[in-house]
């Protein structure tokens, strides 16, 4: 998945960084010209020198090539002119905000950002959940937000359709619950198959996202 991410500064850095790791093309966009040159010295990653609250820096940076814009600047406002901008003008179908003042919420919510999110610890996660390829679908946050109860929809060309879920070795932090088949729920064992336009229940740990991602994508 392509994602800008907006401000260079720790929390942008983690992000690129971990987004990096799972698979994902993060680019940077920072105002500091300082760390701008730090981040394209330790990352790999297209950084653009500028202010993302403007189109003509959201432009440079192809904001309208990207499925999601993380805006995680140390001010809410340019946070939410930012994800504003992307998707009104670029049409940006998922934007993210970092919202440093709690109040602030609601409101950015209302004026349009898809995700607003007070705690950046869960910004990965997020994203992570968002990400289509395996149509992984939240339905609750477990142990505040270590886990989730998910959805997921096997797709039609899932490569390891008929193996059995001893077969595929899940981590022990990924526990599926209910695979539903034909309208009928199964309860599963070891002994039971994954096959494609299943839909599975799953509980994870959400560092096994990114597994999860990997094993029942197309």
């Amino acid at each position: 998945m392509n994602v800008v991410i907006v401000g260079g500064g720790k929390i942008g850095y983690y992000l690129a960084q971990t987004l990096q790791a799972h698979g994902h093309r993060p680019r940077i966009i920072e105002i500091d010209k300082k760390a701008c040159a730090r981040i394209a010295n330790q990352l790999e990653i297209p950084v653009f020198c500028g202010d993302g609250t403007t189109i003509e820096m959201q432009e440079s940076a192809g904001v309208d090539e990207v499925e999601s814009l993380i805006s995680v600047t140390g001010r809410d406002e340019d946070n939410l002119i930012c994800c504003q901008l992307a998707k009104m003008r670029f049409g940006v179908k998922k934007t993210v905000a970092r919202v440093n003042n709690p109040k602030n919420t609601q409101v950015m919510r209302k004026l349009g950002v898809d995700i607003p999110i007070c705690s950046t610890n869960n910004i990965v996660r997020v994203i992570e959940h968002e990400a289509d390829n395996a149509e992984i679908k939240l339905l609750m946050s477990l142990n505040a937000g270590e886990a989730s109860l998910n959805e997921i929809t096997i797709p039609q060309n899932f490569v390891h359709s008929g193996k059995t879920l001893k077969d595929l070795a899940l981590n022990r932090d990924i526990v599926i619950v209910t695979v539903t088949r034909g309208g009928e729920i199964l309860i599963p064992r070891g002994e039971t198959t994954i096959e494609s336009g299943d839909t599975i229940m799953v509980i994870a740990k959400n560092h096994t996202l990114h597994d999860i991602n990997e094993i029942f994508r197309g």
